[in-house]
């Protein structure tokens, strides 16, 4: 079983993400089980929201406390909590942040790549809403799913222009990634700038 945890603020899109990446799966032919967490009710607030993946149907239905990914929709939670808490050894990150942004300590096993995602949505959407630039990312660093599969969920997801912008923010954020990873050596530390 592979767990995600997305770390967002309430109204960036983190149930959307959670949404479109399971729908992904999916259509792979896995068993996806995505659902979001919430603490205060309000546009702002930290929230985090969660997907488990697996060949087999997902029974555990608690939140994800050791995750494999982690999906940082705004780099601003890292001052005040502790993202990579119960971070998996050999994990990989994505981060919505600029590219000079300073990455966070971490194990050396553990790839974090930083993506400008905000940047491309507001060029590809018009508007600063980053998870499906972010998961086109995901699907860059992590190699977890095929970049069909995830435009597939999109289409799934959105329609009209909102599909074509969302699909267009996806390829870039994939396109960001793939030469950070293939530039990276298979044992040596995969940090992405």
């Amino acid at each position: 079983m592979k767990e995600i945890r997305i770390h967002a603020r309430a109204g960036q899109g983190a149930i959307t993400t959670a949404t479109i990446l399971g729908y992904a799966y999916f259509i792979e032919g896995k068993f996806p089980y995505a659902f979001p967490n919430f603490g205060a009710a309000r546009m702002g607030a930290p929230m985090n929201a969660f997907v488990r993946v697996d060949n087999k149907p997902v029974r555990l239905r608690s939140q994800i406390y050791e995750p494999d990914y982690l999906l940082i929709s705004d780099a601003t939670l890292l001052r005040g909590f502790n993202c990579f808490k119960g971070f998996k050894d050999n994990g990989i990150a994505i981060i919505n942040e600029h590219e000079d942004f300073p990455i966070p300590e971490h194990k050396p096993a553990q790839q974090i790549y930083v993506v400008p995602a905000q940047a491309i949505a507001m060029e590809t959407i018009g508007r600063p809403l980053s998870n499906t630039a972010l998961l086109g990312a995901f699907v860059a660093a992590t190699s977890e799913l095929k970049l069909d599969s995830l435009l597939e969920s999109i289409k799934h997801r959105f329609s009209g222009k909102a599909a074509e912008q969302n699909l267009l923010a996806a390829r870039k954020g994939y396109d960001y990634i793939v030469p950070k990873k293939t530039a990276q050596p298979k044992k040596a530390l995969a940090v992405a700038k």
